[in-house]
């Protein structure tokens, strides 16, 4: 697996050209860039420029995060979220991006829907999402929220969704924290029965010893500071073959507080224990 790097974990002190430039340094393969910054960058730069800044360094872009709340929109929620996204295609191609992360819907809603109407909801969500991305070249990697608020929850019920759309511009991206805020990774052998090939990014993520219901994702952790255990995610993607990035995406506001130098090569030296 290959090392990488989600500007969530230093997005309040850091920016786009800071973050390729600091995890180039500390020998990063891969960067998950979040829209929001790449707005912010846009601003001052162009995407040449940011197409140039790729070319001067080793470092390569993995994913975009993410196009969130997908699920049971309304007409203007939804163009909304198209606008969102065909900016993300658009600057995708401009510097060969591979993926971008697509996100369940969050909110009071959830009690409202049952799994066959998520499931019927999504297939026709990505569908639209998928048409949109074609003349681009960019593919969608759907990640599955483990807390109960999100509409899809588990890498089952992600995979479901997936297997129906049945593109090969759609996969899954796997969390390790998500996975272990559904049960405590009571379905990590899941991952023992995919089709790897559907499995687009992985987030090497830890977190804090909290019970289910308290624990958030203000609690994620580096790699090997908490009870995920990483070393069998790592062990299961790799006996399936996994070669993409293992990507830490960590939304602890410790870390945001501190030095993303700092943050960024402690994460870099932790997250190589697991790949």
């Amino acid at each position: 697996m290959k090392l990488s790097f989600n500007e969530a974990t230093c997005m309040k002190r850091s920016d786009v050209e800071q973050d390729i430039r600091l995890c180039d340094k500390y020998g990063y393969d891969l960067i998950e860039l979040r829209l929001d910054m790449l707005k912010e960058y846009l601003q001052k730069h162009s995407l040449n420029d940011l197409a140039d800044l790729f070319d001067s360094h080793n470092i390569k872009p993995y994913a975009f995060n993410s196009i969130e709340d997908i699920n049971f929109n309304t007409a203007e929620e939804w163009t909304k979220i198209c606008d969102l996204f065909k900016f993300a295609c658009e600057t995708a191609q401009a510097i060969q991006n591979p993926y971008i992360i697509i996100v369940p819907t969050v909110g009071k809603i959830r009690s409202r829907y049952n799994e066959q109407e998520v499931f019927e909801d999504s297939i026709e969500s990505i569908n639209r999402l998928l048409e949109i991305a074609k003349p681009y070249g960019v593919k969608l990697s759907f990640e599955p929220i483990g807390d109960r608020r999100w509409v899809c929850n588990s890498m089952r019920q992600a995979m479901e969704i997936i297997d129906a759309v049945d593109s090969e511009d759609l996969g899954m991206t796997i969390d390790s924290f998500n996975v272990y805020l559904a049960d405590k990774c009571a379905d990590i052998g899941f991952i023992d029965e995919l089709d790897i090939s559907k499995v687009f990014v992985y987030h090497m993520v830890d977190c804090e010893d909290l019970p289910l219901g308290i624990l958030d994702h203000k609690d994620r952790l580096m790699p090997g500071d908490g009870v995920v255990p990483l070393d069998l995610f790592a062990e299961k993607l790799n006996n399936k073959g996994f070669k993409d990035g293992a990507s830490v995406e960590l939304f602890r506001p410790e870390y945001w507080e501190r030095d993303p130098e700092d943050i960024i090569s402690e994460c870099a030296k932790k997250g190589r224990k697991f790949l």
